[in-house]
């Protein structure tokens, strides 16, 4: 297996939401060092640049979903847009922004007094209809300090009878599907560790994790092929899509709050992300999706990514201990 020194240096020459997560997770150094660098996020790198792009009342682009001036061409025709409140929160909790800054707590409050879900206006903090929305709402809302438990509470009431969920249930969807149910677990996780969450949302995050694991993370129940490619090509950032290696870090973070050991039916997955490691011991950015961005945080599609990178190594070491 190639040396990780190296690969390890290219990280820490990153950005500190880089660099705190590889002296947690790869290098295990004191807490109080890499606390210390994770402060570093409010005011310095990715961090404290999309923070500059927050609005004077507490949003980004001026919505929640969708920029103030989003207009449904610019989806058909360039792809979704990316900079309005949701996303920009979810990637501030991606790049660890400490939840306790000024810079958190500001926003958290403005967008509660402020911002209203483009669905029917409801309020931020109360959620809006679609699973996958709700789970990304109560993850960021949970790591922030909100107490989202309504929103909790209503995802584990919205599971499908196969133990996952689907942001089309309200539409007739009777089956679960692998984004919205990742989107799900990864909110109701971090419930969890903020609350301890309840006996309902800790039984659903188990049926929801057994969905994904009964399918070994990527296989279709019936035919056992994979439900889609796509599942096996490494994106970043995620929003609200699935693949396998974010199917895994979900698993490794879960064990880190429950002590749980890896789950053998992990193994397969696990095979596929190892054997992308390339020659020199990165993992490239296979995808990107379309859209308007603030920034990019990644070199390019086809170049390694320190966000695949770091996602890959840490899951491979956990699976191994």
């Amino acid at each position: 297996m190639t040396d990780s020194g190296p690969v390890i240096g290219w990280l820490l020459r990153s950005d500190p939401s880089i660099r705190w997560q590889v002296l947690r997770d790869l290098l295990d150094v004191p807490e109080s060092r890499w606390m210390a660098e994770r402060a570093r996020v409010a005011t310095e790198g990715w961090g404290a640049r999309l923070l500059s792009h927050e609005d004077a009342d507490g949003q980004w682009a001026g919505g929640a979903f969708v920029p103030r001036d989003f207009d449904v061409r610019e989806w058909q025709d360039v792809g979704q847009p990316w900079t309005a409140t949701a996303f920009s929160l979810s990637q501030l909790r991606e790049f660890g922004l400490d939840p306790s800054s000024d810079q958190a707590r500001r926003a958290v409050e403005l967008i509660g007094v402020n911002s209203r879900w483009d669905h029917a206006g409801e309020p931020y903090w109360e959620g809006e209809v679609e699973e996958c929305i709700n789970g990304r709402t109560v993850a960021d809302g949970a790591y922030f300090g909100v107490d989202v438990s309504p929103i909790a509470g209503r995802l584990v009431g919205e599971r499908l009878d196969d133990g996952g969920w689907n942001c089309e249930r309200a539409n007739g969807s009777v089956r679960s599907s692998f984004a919205t149910t990742i989107n799900v677990l990864e909110g109701l996780l971090e419930y969890e560790r903020a609350t301890g969450g309840t006996p309902g949302s800790r039984q659903a995050r188990r049926s929801g994790e057994e969905y994904l694991l009964e399918r070994s993370l990527f296989r279709r129940l019936s035919t056992g092929e994979p439900a889609d490619e796509d599942f096996l090509s490494f994106l970043h950032p995620s929003r609200w899509r699935y693949d396998v290696l974010r199917a895994l870090d979900y698993f490794r973070s879960a064990a880190t709050l429950t002590g749980a050991a890896p789950d053998p039916r992990l193994a397969e997955a696990v095979g596929q992300v190892r054997a992308r490691r390339q020659e020199d011991g990165t993992w490239l950015l296979d995808r990107s999706l379309p859209g308007r961005v603030w920034f990019d945080v990644n070199d390019g599609v086809g170049k390694p990514s320190r966000w695949v990178t770091l996602r890959a190594m840490r899951v491979l070491r956990w699976w191994h201990q």
